[in-house]
């Protein structure tokens, strides 16, 4: 009976070990998959720091200087010099100064009267800068509005407004610009309807800006029948 429990004994024994020979194992399976993952994790991670130190900021700084180049060839009134490192460094990056390149050539291409072209840049360019986004969407519109594409001017001016918010400055302006497109189209009542929410929401505007606002009201209501 001893010998039995004896040998009851040693092959519970038997079972715990190889359970915890088994458990071991797979411990040290789990510890080369970890380490492979965080192999895995460190080589990623020397990538990201080897693109921001190695690809990134090089880029970014020889942008900058490209920019600047161009910038200073615009102030002693080379355009068409200016215009063609802005188009270059647009073409080449995708950083915030090849954003930057899009606009001052956007702004180049229309003062020269190249609507379309200007179009193309300003299209491209992705702005978030409270006062510089609005302000080329109501580039992008005038340009719509010389090529007389006046629901896409609408479309841009509305965008414009809305970037605007409550800026006292930029949104009447920009609305100002709608309300003359809409009189373009004849469409007098929505005229009338933008003048009066100018009127409105923007009383500093019209005096500062010594608009008559009254007389452009006033005529948009009788045209529309009013």
């Amino acid at each position: 009976m001893a010998k039995k429990q004896d040998q009851g004994a040693r092959t519970t024994l038997e079972e715990v070990n190889e359970s915890l020979s088994t458990a071991a194992q797979r411990i040290e399976e789990n510890k080369k998959y970890i380490y492979w993952a965080l192999m895995a994790i460190a080589a990623v991670i020397l990538l990201v720091f080897g693109y921001i130190n190695w690809v990134k900021k090089p880029n970014e700084e020889k942008a900058i200087t490209e920019i600047g180049n161009a910038d200073l060839q615009k102030l002693q009134g080379n355009e068409d010099e200016a215009l063609k490192i802005y188009e270059k460094v647009a073409a080449e990056f995708s950083n915030k100064p090849g954003e930057r390149a899009h606009l001052n050539a956007a702004t180049i291409l229309y003062g020269k009267g190249e609507y379309e072209k200007a179009i193309k840049h300003l299209e491209a360019f992705k702005a978030e800068d409270v006062l510089i986004a609005p302000a080329s969407q109501c580039l992008l519109g005038d340009c719509y509005v010389n090529l007389k594409k006046y629901d896409k001017a609408l479309a841009a001016y509305d965008k414009a407004i809305a970037m605007a918010g409550d800026n006292e400055d930029y949104a009447p302006a920009f609305m100002l610009k709608k309300a003359t497109v809409l009189h373009e189209q004849k469409k007098y009542a929505e005229e009338a309807a933008v003048y009066q929410a100018i009127k409105d929401m923007n009383p500093t505007f019209i005096q500062q800006s010594g608009f008559s606002i009254d007389k452009y009201l006033e005529r948009a209501n009788a045209l529309a029948g009013k």
